[in-house]
Protein backbone atom coordinates (compact mmCIF):
# COMPACT_ATOMS: atom_id res chain seq x y z
CA UNK A 1 0.00 0.00 0.00
CA UNK A 2 1.39 3.39 -1.26
CA UNK A 3 2.15 5.98 2.21
CA UNK A 4 -1.01 6.60 4.16
CA UNK A 5 -1.25 8.64 7.48
CA UNK A 6 -4.69 7.25 9.57
CA UNK A 7 -5.49 9.16 12.61
CA UNK A 8 -7.93 6.72 15.31
CA UNK A 9 -10.36 9.24 17.21
CA UNK A 10 -12.82 8.82 19.83
CA UNK A 11 -13.89 9.21 23.48
CA UNK A 12 -12.00 7.96 27.07
CA UNK A 13 -12.43 3.68 26.71
CA UNK A 14 -13.41 3.47 23.32
CA UNK A 15 -11.24 1.14 22.21
CA UNK A 16 -8.31 3.51 20.32
CA UNK A 17 -5.64 1.71 21.51
CA UNK A 18 -6.47 -1.49 20.80
CA UNK A 19 -7.34 -0.80 17.47
CA UNK A 20 -4.24 1.00 16.93
CA UNK A 21 -2.18 -1.91 17.95
CA UNK A 22 -4.40 -4.61 15.61
CA UNK A 23 -4.19 -2.69 12.70
CA UNK A 24 -0.65 -2.11 13.24
CA UNK A 25 0.28 -5.34 13.56
CA UNK A 26 -2.53 -7.08 11.05
CA UNK A 27 -1.04 -4.79 8.25
CA UNK A 28 2.60 -3.66 9.68
CA UNK A 29 2.18 -0.16 9.81
CA UNK A 30 4.07 2.37 11.92
CA UNK A 31 1.91 2.63 15.12
CA UNK A 32 2.57 5.67 17.48
CA UNK A 33 0.22 6.10 21.18
CA UNK A 34 -0.86 8.59 23.15
CA UNK A 35 1.43 9.65 25.95
CA UNK A 36 0.04 8.28 29.26
CA UNK A 37 3.15 6.02 31.09
CA UNK A 38 5.86 8.74 30.21
CA UNK A 39 3.52 12.06 31.30
CA UNK A 40 4.95 14.28 32.94
CA UNK A 41 2.14 16.34 34.01
CA UNK A 42 -1.04 13.85 34.06
CA UNK A 43 -0.25 12.97 37.80
CA UNK A 44 -0.22 17.14 38.64
CA UNK A 45 -3.05 17.35 36.52
CA UNK A 46 -5.09 14.85 38.32
CA UNK A 47 -4.60 15.99 41.16
CA UNK A 48 -5.53 19.72 40.25
CA UNK A 49 -7.02 19.98 37.28
CA UNK A 50 -7.39 23.86 37.35
CA UNK A 51 -3.26 24.28 38.25
CA UNK A 52 -2.01 22.52 35.41
CA UNK A 53 -4.79 22.15 32.65
CA UNK A 54 -2.71 24.46 29.84
CA UNK A 55 0.37 22.83 30.67
CA UNK A 56 -0.94 19.56 29.85
CA UNK A 57 -2.54 20.73 26.77
CA UNK A 58 0.62 22.05 25.64
CA UNK A 59 2.32 19.18 26.65
CA UNK A 60 -0.05 17.21 24.53
CA UNK A 61 0.64 19.55 21.69
CA UNK A 62 4.10 19.31 21.20
CA UNK A 63 4.08 15.49 21.52
CA UNK A 64 1.23 15.28 18.81
CA UNK A 65 3.21 16.83 16.33
CA UNK A 66 6.12 15.22 17.07
CA UNK A 67 4.67 11.90 16.23
CA UNK A 68 2.81 13.35 13.04
CA UNK A 69 5.41 14.63 11.89
CA UNK A 70 8.15 11.29 12.18
CA UNK A 71 5.00 9.27 10.75
CA UNK A 72 4.98 11.90 8.13
CA UNK A 73 8.15 11.46 7.33
CA UNK A 74 8.45 7.46 7.50
CA UNK A 75 7.78 5.55 4.13
CA UNK A 76 5.53 3.23 6.12
CA UNK A 77 1.89 3.45 6.02
CA UNK A 78 1.15 4.64 10.11
CA UNK A 79 -1.96 4.72 11.89
CA UNK A 80 -1.74 7.26 15.33
CA UNK A 81 -4.22 6.65 18.55
CA UNK A 82 -5.59 10.04 18.91
CA UNK A 83 -5.50 12.72 16.59
CA UNK A 84 -3.85 16.48 17.60
CA UNK A 85 -7.47 18.16 16.67
CA UNK A 86 -9.20 16.23 19.56
CA UNK A 87 -6.99 18.02 22.02
CA UNK A 88 -8.25 20.96 20.85
CA UNK A 89 -11.84 21.19 19.95
CA UNK A 90 -12.48 18.19 22.27
CA UNK A 91 -10.30 18.02 25.32
CA UNK A 92 -9.36 21.53 25.93
CA UNK A 93 -12.87 22.78 25.39
CA UNK A 94 -14.30 20.16 27.64
CA UNK A 95 -11.21 22.16 30.09
CA UNK A 96 -12.70 25.27 29.38
CA UNK A 97 -15.96 25.03 29.82
CA UNK A 98 -15.41 23.39 33.14
CA UNK A 99 -13.83 26.14 34.51
CA UNK A 100 -10.25 24.29 34.61
CA UNK A 101 -8.82 26.26 31.73
CA UNK A 102 -9.68 30.04 31.82
CA UNK A 103 -10.58 32.17 29.12
CA UNK A 104 -7.12 33.47 29.11
CA UNK A 105 -4.70 30.59 28.63
CA UNK A 106 -7.44 28.76 26.33
CA UNK A 107 -7.14 31.50 23.73
CA UNK A 108 -3.54 31.74 24.27
CA UNK A 109 -3.56 27.59 23.56
CA UNK A 110 -6.09 27.54 20.92
CA UNK A 111 -3.73 30.16 19.11
CA UNK A 112 -0.61 28.24 19.12
CA UNK A 113 -2.30 25.09 18.52
CA UNK A 114 -3.74 26.88 14.84
CA UNK A 115 -0.01 27.85 14.28
CA UNK A 116 1.12 24.41 14.80
CA UNK A 117 -1.81 22.33 13.16
CA UNK A 118 -1.64 24.38 9.85
CA UNK A 119 2.61 23.06 9.19
CA UNK A 120 1.45 19.60 9.59
CA UNK A 121 0.34 17.18 6.80
CA UNK A 122 -3.52 16.30 6.29
CA UNK A 123 -4.24 13.00 7.46
CA UNK A 124 -5.38 10.28 4.72
CA UNK A 125 -8.30 8.78 6.90
CA UNK A 126 -9.72 9.60 10.24
CA UNK A 127 -11.53 6.55 12.09
CA UNK A 128 -14.32 8.04 14.42
CA UNK A 129 -15.16 4.96 16.92
CA UNK A 130 -17.80 5.88 18.64
CA UNK A 131 -19.91 4.33 21.86
CA UNK A 132 -22.82 5.49 24.23
CA UNK A 133 -21.08 6.87 27.61
CA UNK A 134 -22.50 4.23 29.58
CA UNK A 135 -20.84 1.53 28.29
CA UNK A 136 -17.96 3.80 28.16
CA UNK A 137 -17.99 4.30 32.15
CA UNK A 138 -18.66 0.57 31.98
CA UNK A 139 -15.31 -0.39 30.69
CA UNK A 140 -13.38 2.10 32.69
CA UNK A 141 -14.90 0.70 35.59
CA UNK A 142 -13.34 -2.48 34.55
CA UNK A 143 -9.93 -1.41 33.13
CA UNK A 144 -9.63 0.22 36.71
CA UNK A 145 -7.00 2.56 36.20
CA UNK A 146 -6.18 5.14 39.39
CA UNK A 147 -6.16 8.35 37.04
CA UNK A 148 -9.78 7.31 35.44
CA UNK A 149 -11.17 6.79 38.87
CA UNK A 150 -12.76 10.72 38.37
CA UNK A 151 -14.44 10.33 35.06
CA UNK A 152 -17.77 9.99 35.47
CA UNK A 153 -21.11 9.43 32.88
CA UNK A 154 -21.73 13.18 32.50
CA UNK A 155 -18.21 14.14 31.49
CA UNK A 156 -18.01 11.08 28.98
CA UNK A 157 -21.78 12.26 27.62
CA UNK A 158 -20.31 16.12 27.03
CA UNK A 159 -17.09 14.99 25.91
CA UNK A 160 -19.64 12.81 22.96
CA UNK A 161 -22.04 15.96 22.34
CA UNK A 162 -18.42 18.20 21.59
CA UNK A 163 -17.62 15.07 18.87
CA UNK A 164 -20.53 15.73 17.25
CA UNK A 165 -20.50 18.89 16.84
CA UNK A 166 -17.16 18.65 16.09
CA UNK A 167 -17.65 15.76 13.36
CA UNK A 168 -20.59 17.61 11.53
CA UNK A 169 -17.74 20.42 10.13
CA UNK A 170 -14.67 18.02 10.23
CA UNK A 171 -13.32 18.30 6.17
CA UNK A 172 -9.68 17.74 6.74
CA UNK A 173 -10.36 14.07 5.28
CA UNK A 174 -12.52 11.10 4.68
CA UNK A 175 -14.40 9.88 7.91
CA UNK A 176 -15.20 5.89 8.55
CA UNK A 177 -17.42 5.50 11.82
CA UNK A 178 -17.47 2.12 13.45
CA UNK A 179 -19.71 1.42 16.37
CA UNK A 180 -17.78 -0.11 19.11
CA UNK A 181 -20.73 -1.22 21.05
CA UNK A 182 -21.90 -3.59 18.18
CA UNK A 183 -18.36 -4.22 16.90
CA UNK A 184 -16.18 -6.57 19.05
CA UNK A 185 -12.72 -6.24 16.98
CA UNK A 186 -10.62 -7.43 19.76
CA UNK A 187 -12.09 -10.81 20.89
CA UNK A 188 -13.62 -11.52 17.49
CA UNK A 189 -11.13 -11.97 14.24
CA UNK A 190 -13.98 -11.78 11.81
CA UNK A 191 -14.74 -8.51 13.41
CA UNK A 192 -10.98 -6.86 13.09
CA UNK A 193 -10.73 -8.50 9.39
CA UNK A 194 -13.98 -6.42 8.37
CA UNK A 195 -12.64 -3.17 9.48
CA UNK A 196 -9.33 -3.61 8.14
CA UNK A 197 -11.44 -3.87 4.90
CA UNK A 198 -13.47 -1.17 5.19
CA UNK A 199 -10.29 1.03 6.02
CA UNK A 200 -8.67 -0.06 3.13
CA UNK A 201 -11.76 0.66 1.16
CA UNK A 202 -12.41 4.00 2.61
CA UNK A 203 -8.62 4.34 1.55
CA UNK A 204 -9.36 3.72 -2.08
CA UNK A 205 -12.15 6.36 -1.83
CA UNK A 206 -15.20 3.77 -1.36
CA UNK A 207 -17.91 5.60 0.10
CA UNK A 208 -19.40 5.52 4.59
CA UNK A 209 -19.97 2.42 5.35
CA UNK A 210 -22.23 1.51 8.16
CA UNK A 211 -21.22 0.17 11.34
CA UNK A 212 -24.70 0.15 13.11
CA UNK A 213 -25.60 -3.50 13.40
CA UNK A 214 -23.35 -6.23 14.93
CA UNK A 215 -21.44 -8.92 13.66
Amino acid sequence: MPKRLVVVAGNIGVGKTSLTERIGSRLGWRTDFESVADNPYLPDFYADMRAWSFHLQIYFLGHRADQYLEAAHDPRPAILDRSIYEDAIIFSRALHHMGNLSERDYLAYRKLFDLVVNSLPLPNLLVYLKCPAEILMDRIRKRARNMETGITTEYLALLESFYDDWLLSFDLCPVLTIHTDDLDFVHQPMALELVVERIQEKLGGKEEIDFSQSL
